[in-house]
């Protein structure tokens, strides 16, 4: 029976400071709570929680978690509500005890080894608090040693979920007793059979094997002395888990595992590891095959150490190792992937992922080390993976997703075709809409219709780039399938101005030809090509149809038709060339406005023609880069340009006038101009100017910054 006067005794030892009262209101309400509550395998459910604060006593939390620990299971008995324990016991302990059910009510599924690590990275990112962790590995602890009390079949689930998730955030945080104790209790469970004869064999001879380990260990302290040494020695015997992997992994027997036995050397220098290792093998003979020197050839995960096996005392087989003090606070103290190899998983994490871990590690280090807890609590709060929101399937597969991701990356990420054929989801049960955010530990299940398309407004939201990649392709063979049919039309309408039909120009080799000719793999190529607009149905006719054939369009009778042949037949003045094309229409984009001079490049609007924007317009740079062409200015060709300036000068008399008299001197007429004064005595005023090309431009503005009493001259870009 665990008593709480034990528990604060305990507890005093690592806080002196400890709040002895706040711990007595918390047993009172556990016993409040649990009282006439059955729990299997105790007298009461109140045990448990001694138990469970107990173990977080032995692991030196603050009091905190001595708390939470202690109230843990309140909230679910109905008979504590929350504006109580946000009274007794203040906010946080509320938070942390919420923190703790919604944890609690995760479903856990058994799968492959990448879901697996997910869930242990989902569980770690919901705590956000250290001491939530703590308190459920001690939870799980003390669940696990009575859980031969629960139905067979709840018993094997409960142990694999124990061997899966909890031991190794055990073992990354370097609680090592706490881990080999999951791990013992859940190999009984998941393997009874071979857990009883292991455990028999092992224990058959466990204090003399005790007194073997105390007699060597105190043996190689003797042989430090001799050799002027300065060491430490400890012995270890592996636990029932650890021998029972090794079994598995190499296939052997009990008796053929020669490191059973295990002691540890610890040194200041690499000089003083050789010196031990020639000690060691000058006592006891070595076995051939059985030495490895990880300090010359160090691990890929920073690894350091001798390791020797030998035959001890009374022919018994030990393994020896020998390292210092830095390169075990490396092996042990930080990660150093140690637990990657232990684990033994097939998927391991990545770097950044053990940089998480070594510091959540290194946090429940500092926290032992600090006098008083409380002074310290901000520093549990952890937000390991800031980065990635964890959420599940229905059938309970985690899905590990960027931060702010909503349900249709979810859809994606589960199988491309249900992402695209999502119509809606539904968040814990809940219809929401596809924009909504996701949070850790959500169940999401989607809503899929057949022959429902992705939305290019999806991509407003969207934050995988599978999703992203998925629906751009989606939108890209949209288009293009407009673009064809448009093209079809424009062609087929262009044709019979020339008494054929599209069906009948296909039929010629001609076509089959221009096609190859004018830089196309196919007839939807080009037919896409004519709705882009980089091509014209003009442009097709007349590399397909027989010369003779081509009509020429008469002009047009009346005065209307008289002014419509005069502006067919006048020039373009767009002063833009494209290589291969004539017969496009040019338009100039008002979000950056270019001018002859200036670097360029054109955007195909489907229907539209070309657009010309300045190769650095952001608009363009956003824009899908198939649809941009290559285009240079004639400068041959006179035209003018509108631009626009904007001329900050002093609010004075006379100020119109030279500015005025300044663009007309740089041979620059004014099409517009919009001027007004501000209440700091200073004139804004905006011009728009017709400039024959860039260099133009530069002297219009050169000539207008010598007028008396102007401060600044910019170009307005819209």
């Amino acid at each position: 029976m665990i008593s709480i006067e034990s528990i604060l005794e305990q507890a005093r030892t690592g806080n002196p400071q400890l709040d002895v009262g706040l711990l007595n209101r918390a047993y009172q309400c556990a016993v409040r709570a649990h009282q006439g509550e059955d729990a299997p395998g105790r007298d009461d459910y109140l045990q448990h929680a001694l138990e469970v604060a107990s173990i977080l006593a032995r692991l030196k939390v603050d009091e905190t978690a001595l708390v939470v620990g202690l109230l843990h299971d309140v909230l679910q008995t109905g008979k504590v509500d929350r504006e109580e324990l946000s009274s007794s016991f203040g906010a946080e302990v509320l938070a942390l005890l919420e923190t703790g059910q919604k944890i609690s009510s995760i479903p856990y599924r058994k799968s492959n080894q990448q879901q697996v690590e997910s869930f242990r990275k989902m569980f770690v990112s919901m705590a956000r608090d250290l001491r939530v962790i703590l308190v459920y590995l001690a939870d799980r602890l003390s669940d696990m040693r009575t859980l031969g009390h629960r139905p067979q079949t709840e018993q094997v689930d409960y142990a694999r979920e124990t061997l899966e998730i909890y031991a190794p955030l055990a073992n990354r945080l370097g609680i090592s007793w706490l881990k080999s104790e999951l791990e013992d209790l859940s190999l009984r469970f998941l393997e009874p059979e071979k857990y009883a004869d292991l455990a028999s064999r092992i224990t058959a001879q466990k204090e003399e094997r005790n007194k073997y380990v105390d007699q060597v260990a105190e043996r190689i302290r003797d042989l430090l002395a001799e050799g002027a040494v300065k060491g430490e020695v400890t012995g270890r015997y592996k636990h029932f888990y650890s021998v029972y992997k090794k079994m598995e992994r190499t296939g052997v027997d009990l008796d053929q595992i020669y490191d059973l036995t295990a002691f540890r050397i610890l040194v200041n220098s690499v000089r003083e590891c050789y010196e031990v290792l020639g000690l060691i093998h000058a006592t006891w003979k070595p076995i051939t095959g059985r030495f490895k020197d990880y300090i010359a050839m160090p691990k890929a995960n920073m690894y350091q150490s001798l390791h020797t096996t030998v035959i001890g005392p009374f022919g018994e087989r030990m393994e020896v190792q020998i390292r210092t003090h830095e390169m075990h606070r490396i092996a042990e103290e930080g990660v150093a992937a140690h637990w990657k190899y232990k684990e033994g998983g097939v998927v391991s994490a990545s770097g950044r992922d053990d940089q998480r871990f070594g510091w959540l590690r290194q946090l429940l280090e500092w926290q032992r080390d600090v006098s008083n807890a409380r002074e310290h609590s901000k520093s549990s709060s952890i937000d390991l993976f800031p980065e990635e929101v964890y959420v599940f399937t229905p059938n309970g597969d985690v899905k590990e997703l960027p931060l702010g991701s909503c349900p249709i990356d979810f859809a994606y990420a589960v199988h491309t075709d249900i992402g695209s054929q999502c119509v809606g989801a539904r968040i814990n049960g809940k219809l929401c809409p596809l924009k909504t955010k996701l949070k850790n530990g959500d169940i999401v299940e989607v809503m899929t219709a057949k022959g429902h398309t992705p939305s290019k407004d999806w991509l407003a939201f969207v934050k995988t780039s599978k999703a992203r990649n998925k629906i751009r392709q989606w939108v890209k063979a949209e288009q293009r399938e407009k673009s064809i049919e448009l093209g079809r039309e424009l062609l087929e309408k262009e044709l019979r101005k020339h008494q054929y039909s599209l069906r009948r120009a296909l039929g010629l080799d001609a076509f089959a030809l221009a096609v190859s000719e004018l830089g196309y793999r196919g007839t939807d190529d080009l037919l896409a090509s004519v709705g882009y607009g980089k091509l014209s149905a003009g442009q097709v006719v007349a590399h397909v149809l027989p010369r003779e054939d081509i009509k020429t369009p008469q002009p047009k009778s009346g005065a209307f038709g008289k002014v419509l042949g005069k502006f067919s037949r006048k020039k373009s003045t767009s002063a833009i060339r494209i290589d291969g094309i004539d017969d496009l229409m040019v338009r100039f984009a008002n979000c950056c406005n270019p001018l002859p001079g200036e670097p360029v490049t054109g955007f195909i609007t489907r229907g539209r023609g070309l657009t010309v924007h300045a190769i650095d317009c952001g608009q363009v740079l956003a824009s899908d880069p198939d649809r941009r062409i290559d285009v240079e200015w004639d400068m041959q060709r006179k035209t003018t340009r509108p631009v626009k300036i904007q001329v900050v000068c002093s609010d004075q008399k006379g100020m119109l006038v030279g500015i005025s008299g300044a663009i007309t001197n740089a041979d620059a007429n004014i099409v517009s101009a919009n001027v007004s004064s501000s209440g700091d005595r200073k004139g804004v005023n905006l011009f728009e100017v017709d400039v024959r090309n860039l260099e133009h431009l530069n002297e219009v503005i050169r000539e207008v910054k010598k007028v008396k009493g102007v401060k600044k001259v910019e170009r307005m870009r819209s």
